[in-house]
């Protein structure tokens, strides 16, 4: 059975995001907020009452907001608004994170300022809640006016338009609704506007990209550990006192993470007194390097916080302060501010994704030159390529290719979407943050350095395995464990997609986390 978690507006944690994005929950919504939706609708329904004219409610849209439209076709309005914006294109999104969109959608609007009524984000809600899932396409969003095209595919399915995944099939929306028996919605005024406005889809694609790069650091510090062990390499680098000097608290905080990670390796402690002054800087700069990443973790994370708690409708609606004890069918209580402006622009975002890209392409970049140390004979001492009876045996060569292919591909990827802009509709929209793209860019970015990471573990398992009798650290031996569980020692060569592949899986499911808890990732 579903675990059931409660939404409770403007309050949602990182560790809560993780939590639905990770888990098929169950979404519910606090009552605590009902009393602001209502409000809020029913201030929305005065400014018909009272014939004025507010933009979104009774106008057209965009450059179109000068023309009023009469009360008999408002619900025409909010429903040709959607489906005209439904104009996506590409691969649907993945189903956790459309469920996360949801919440965080759901969240926004049930602030009261949105003007929505509580029986429509219910609708929404119990859709999701009996697996109802809508086909979102990737592509089509510039993050702003929000994501309009994505955030309409969402509302489509409450119209009964467009197509969903249902019962682990993709079927049209109608033919769902028909099957649970429920009616399509009809919009209200300004709800249309309401579900397409905001920032909800760049948000959770980059939520999601921050839960696996969290996942890559942790991992990253492993692997790290390890080519340290394999490498012989120095603990030195690694004192307190050298990162205390600096003061970067991210820089601090690994340090002290990777000398847990090798206290008691018998390896280091076997060339306690050897000749070699240093070791290179993939090895001996790691805390500067993961430490500074660190940090842009911790900062961007507090900006997709703000995000994830922020309503970016517009325009808002803000009612007048009431008496707990107010009449909700007295109009006249009803009275307060609707005003336009442009929380829906995702700039935050799309500046958060792109640092947070470039921040973990350097997790794969210096892992992948650990892999090239590993396998070259004259920098670790090891068989060449990590295997006996090379020339026979290729061992980890090509994996290294691999590795290497992955950290080239993410130079380009890494090239910030949010520099970018091209002024959309009619010129009205003349800055657009990109902020989707960057968050799409992330997120492969992200599945990348997984990879490389993947083939770090194998080859620095492999390296502290041939140090034997020598042996790793309690910590590193209980990581060559785990790697251990999906891959054998590579005694000669042997079909290794499958390994890669395995040990990735290991890392962006989080198995890795448990050795990395001095960190204190922002959703862990």
């Amino acid at each position: 059975m579903s675990k059931i978690f409660t939404i409770k507006p403007g309050q949602l944690s990182l560790k809560d995001c993780r939590e639905i994005f990770e888990n098929e929950v169950k979404l519910e919504l606090d009552p605590s907020c009902f009393d602001l939706v209502n409000r809020a609708a029913q201030t929305v329904q005065q400014v018909i009452d009272d014939k004025r004219t507010v933009y979104g409610i009774n106008t057209g849209f965009g450059l179109l907001a000068s023309t009023s439209i009469p009360d008999d076709k408002l619900q025409l309005l909010q429903e040709s608004l959607v489906l005209s914006h439904a104009a996506g294109i590409g691969k649907a999104i993945n189903k956790n994170i459309v469920r996360l969109i949801v919440a965080l959608k759901v969240s926004s609007l049930s602030q009261g300022f949105s003007g929505i009524r509580l029986s429509t984000i219910q609708y929404l809600l119990d859709l999701i809640n009996q697996g109802v899932y809508p086909v979102i396409p990737e592509k089509g969003s510039v993050g702003a006016s929000g994501d309009l095209a994505p955030l309409a595919h969402m509302s489509c399915m409450l119209l009964g338009v467009g197509d969903v995944f249902f019962n682990g099939q993709k079927v049209s929306a109608e033919s769902a609704l028909q099957s649970l028996k429920i009616a399509p919605l009809e919009l209200a005024a300004k709800e249309g506007l309401a579900l397409l406005n905001g920032t909800q889809v760049s948000t959770a694609i980059a939520l999601a990209g921050l839960f696996k790069a969290e996942n890559c650091f942790a991992s990253a510090i492993v692997s790290g550990s390890l080519s340290v062990d394999a490498a012989k390499g120095s603990i030195s680098p690694f004192d307190g006192r050298i990162h205390q000097a600096r003061g970067h608290a991210g820089q601090i905080a690994t340090a002290k993470n990777y000398l847990e990670m090798l206290d008691g390796s018998g390896i280091l402690e076997s060339h306690h007194d050897c000749e070699k002054v240093q070791d290179p800087y993939s090895l001996r700069c790691q805390p500067q390097v993961m430490g500074a990443v660190l940090d842009q973790i911790r900062f961007q994370a507090s900006v997709l916080l703000t995000e994830v708690n922020a309503v970016s409708d517009n325009p808002l609606v803000f009612c007048d302060s009431l008496d707990d004890d107010y009449d909700i069918n007295n109009n006249e209580a009803f009275k307060g501010d609707i005003i336009s402006g442009g929380n829906f622009h995702a700039e935050p975002i799309a500046l958060a994704a792109d640092s947070l890209a470039i921040a973990t392409c350097e997790i794969g970049a210096i892992s992948e030159r650990r892999i090239a140390l590993l396998l070259d004979r004259h920098l670790s001492a090891l068989p060449p390529f990590l295997v006996n009876d090379s020339g026979v045996n290729s061992g980890f060569m090509i994996a290294q290719v691999t590795a290497a292919a992955l950290a080239s591909e993410n130079k380009t990827l890494a090239h910030p979407a949010s520099v970018d802009s091209l002024p959309t509709s009619a010129n009205q929209e003349d800055h657009v943050s990109m902020a989707t793209f960057a968050a799409r860019k992330f997120v492969d970015i992200v599945d990348n350095v997984a990879g490389v990471l993947a083939v770090e573990h194998l080859c620095a398992a492999q390296g502290v395995e041939l140090r034997a009798p020598l042996k790793p650290s309690k910590k590193c031996k209980e990581a060559i464990a785990l790697i251990r569980t999906c891959a054998d020692f590579y005694e000669k060569d042997r079909y290794m997609a499958s390994d890669i592949e395995s040990i990735k899986a290991l890392i962006l499911d989080g198995q890795f986390n448990r050795f990395a808890k001095v960190l204190e990732l922002p959703s862990l």
